[in-house]
């Protein structure tokens, strides 16, 4: 769920200004799941843009109060959500910590790094949601040090019903700045793709797994 429309409208229109989200229906992307995608977002490149970061940091910040109450910590998700978590928390000022996908084979073998305490209200920021998978198992790992999961935001979700219906599951709640509805929208006011184009992009989000594969 988006927090607002305008703040969608925003984040799709900063997004594809810097080329942060790539839409090539002609020619896709492979994921590293192997599906075949007419669109790739990297939000990582958000972070060198000074004015592009403090405003999905304040959107951020201004947001999470809102919807959540100010919470104890704030957790970003490796890799891609560590430095957007960190302006989050700095811009609010609390603590950070952040997620690794697995513990660490060596030392400590620490999954969730930094300082933090059983019970504490942590709140997750990610960069992106797909299937929410990466994004439930960060949540997880917080839960299992003793963490209290108040919710998780991130910058750009496609809105696949499978994520939607994983964050359910967990009774996980999600809000996003942005979403590919929107994004499509802004593509297409803007000219950065055609109305064919968008009539493929909305078809491949019906069953993103599948589209594009040979049979």
């Amino acid at each position: 769920m988006i927090f607002n429309t305008d703040t969608a409208k925003k984040t799709a229109e900063l997004l594809l200004q810097i080329n942060a989200i790539k839409l090539n229906p002609k020619n896709p992307f492979t994921w590293a799941s192997g599906w075949k995608s007419p669109i790739y977002c990297d939000n990582r490149i958000t972070l060198s843009f000074p004015p592009i970061r403090n405003y999905l940091r304040e959107e951020f910040a201004k947001n999470i109060e809102k919807q959540f109450g100010k919470p104890d910590v704030i957790a970003g998700v490796a890799t891609g959500a560590i430095g957007i978590g960190m302006l989050v928390a700095e811009i609010m000022g609390l603590p950070f910590v952040y997620v690794r996908p697995e513990p660490k084979k060596h030392g400590r073998e620490n999954q969730v790094e930094g300082f933090l305490q059983k019970g504490q209200n942590v709140l997750v920021v990610e960069d992106l949601i797909s299937t929410g998978k990466s994004s439930l198992q960060a949540v997880e790992a917080l839960k299992a040090a003793g963490a209290n999961v108040k919710g998780m935001v991130a910058i750009f979700t496609y809105g696949f019903e499978i994520a939607e219906k994983n964050f359910k599951d967990a009774n996980i709640e999600v809000y996003t700045l942005g979403n590919y509805d929107m994004l499509l929208k802004e593509a297409v006011a803007k000219q950065y793709i055609t109305e064919d184009e968008y009539d493929t992009l909305k078809e491949w989000r019906k069953s993103p797994s599948t589209w594009g594969v040979e049979v």
